[in-house]
């Protein structure tokens, strides 16, 4: 048990940013929310799983829809009470904790938000390690638990409840819901016990996500900056390149798209490509795959090693594609049926980065 405060939000955002894999929207904005809570109502403490009870309701909250949507519409305030009255009176008892649904820029800091206002703990686990573009793709739907009962709100009061035969439906539901509120909403799913939120969370993601921030901050002082940073990441070098052009559309909830880029430095005369839907799917070099999901990939400023987001693309900015190992048991076959390559359409098997990597990619 430890406390949450302005200090730790400033790198648990750029952590989690830098684990979202392209997603989970603007930290700026996700960040803005979390320090204005913790200003208002004071700390948040943060749980180890071990120290939720079996039987306590463990409840995720998140936002859904296009994050570059988010950016502009905001929230209205009065969601995380709204969310925590439906889920309540559902279950007919309180919320014990909530807990992020993912590693993401607005969703690593909404729960916190959302626990400031409402005076509740935080619990240090998520259901991804990661961020992923639909709400189906979590360690809890290995585990058979259901997303529902779902509960929705937009920042203009309107709310629902869902009920559905698989998690799937629950994507499928929702998100047309969704765009018709505008194309971004609060929710609260995957309301669990903690005896389950135990056996099939990923442990740990808000103290890794403040610890890479930390080390993000700090890099610019190590005498070899790329090199501190491949080494703390545990990250795979991928490509090194200017962005040559960016080609991105908003559709069906998602920010779909390709990135472009010319190499520079020692990858000068070569070419790669990033495939995201809201989060980067794959990526290529001079035409040869050299990372898929579940594994991550990262597109990180050249100088800073701050964390590039799908929506803060823009021609001529200078990065470094690095590929992260995704949590272990998205590597099993029911992770890989969830949210290997071929479920997003891209034509290969997935290959774990680090086999991919032996041939075309520097590992430090």
């Amino acid at each position: 048990m430890r406390k949450i405060g302005i200090p730790e939000i400033e790198d648990i955002a750029t952590g989690a940013a830098l684990l979202g894999a392209g997603g989970g929207g603007d930290p700026y904005v996700g960040k803005l929310v979390a320090i204005g809570a913790i200003r208002d109502c004071g700390p948040v403490t943060l749980l180890d799983p071990d120290e939720v009870p079996d039987d306590a309701l463990v409840v995720p909250i998140a936002m859904m829809g296009a994050p570059t949507v988010l950016a502009e519409k905001a929230i209205g305030g009065r969601e995380y009470q709204q969310l925590y009255d439906m889920v309540s009176r559902f279950f007919g008892k309180k919320i014990y904790a909530f807990m992020p649904i993912e590693a993401g820029g607005v969703n690593s800091m909404l729960p916190i938000a959302a626990a400031a206002r409402l005076g509740l703990p935080l619990v240090d686990v998520d259901g991804m390690g990661r961020a992923f573009p639909e709400l189906q793709m979590v360690t809890f739907t290995i585990g058979g638990i259901s997303a529902t009962p779902m509960a929705l709100t937009d920042e203009k009061g309107n709310s629902v409840i869902f009920e559905t035969i698989t998690n799937k439906w629950t994507e499928e539901l929702a998100r047309a819901v969704t765009m018709s509120c505008g194309g971004s909403v609060s929710v609260s799913l995957y309301p669990m016990s903690g005896a389950q939120m135990k056996q099939y969370g990923v442990r740990g993601i808000v103290t890794r996500s403040q610890q890479l921030g930390a080390a993000i901050r700090t890099v610019k002082s190590a005498e070899n900056p790329e090199g501190h940073f491949l080494e703390f990441t545990e990250g795979y070098k991928l490509f090194k390149g200017k962005i040559a052009d960016v080609l991105r559309e908003t559709r069906d909830g998602f920010n779909f798209g390709r990135v472009l880029l010319e190499g520079i430095g020692e990858c000068k005369g070569r070419s790669a490509a990033v495939e995201f839907q809201n989060e980067n799917l794959t990526a290529e070099v001079d035409g040869k795959i050299v990372a898929t999901v579940p594994d991550l990939i990262c597109l990180v400023d050249t100088e800073t090693f701050s964390p590039v987001t799908t929506d803060a693309l823009k021609y001529g900015k200078r990065v470094l594609v690095v590929g992260l190992k995704c949590f272990e048991m998205w590597r099993c076959p029911a992770g890989i049926e969830l949210v290997g390559p071929r479920y997003f359409g891209v034509d290969t098997d997935y290959i774990p980065l680090e086999e991919r990597c032996k041939e075309v990619c520097q590992h430090v």
